[in-house]
């Protein structure tokens, strides 16, 4: 799996619309071709700080995906709701290649 974490700060004057768009946007990213899976957090504080993981099978899905016109044109748009945005990319671990699930 490839895992690509962005966050970010809600823009103060734009907080009631942000909902808004976010909504339709996860709507719209999760229709692009190679994305698994898409969380989003939230400190548990109540911040106005955002943070989402997308999750990817490959390198190859998460290329297909993050080149394609559409997500450009959403990450554009983000910048007229966030401020303070990063992300980074993350390959599989060499010492856990795999998920370890708890035991229940």
């Amino acid at each position: 799996m490839v895992l690509y974490v962005s966050k970010w700060d809600i823009r103060p004057e734009k907080r009631e619309e942000y909902a808004k768009w976010a909504e339709g946007t996860i709507r719209r990213i999760m229709e692009m071709p190679g994305i698994a899976e898409f969380r989003g957090y939230r400190p548990a504080t109540g911040s106005h700080e955002v943070a989402v993981t997308y999750e990817f099978p490959d390198m190859n899905a998460f290329t297909s995906w993050v080149s394609n016109e559409e997500v450009q044109k959403l990450f554009v748009e983000a910048r007229s709701y966030c401020e303070n945005i990063t992300s980074e990319l993350w390959g599989p671990s060499p010492v856990v290649p795999k998920p370890i699930r708890a035991r229940s």
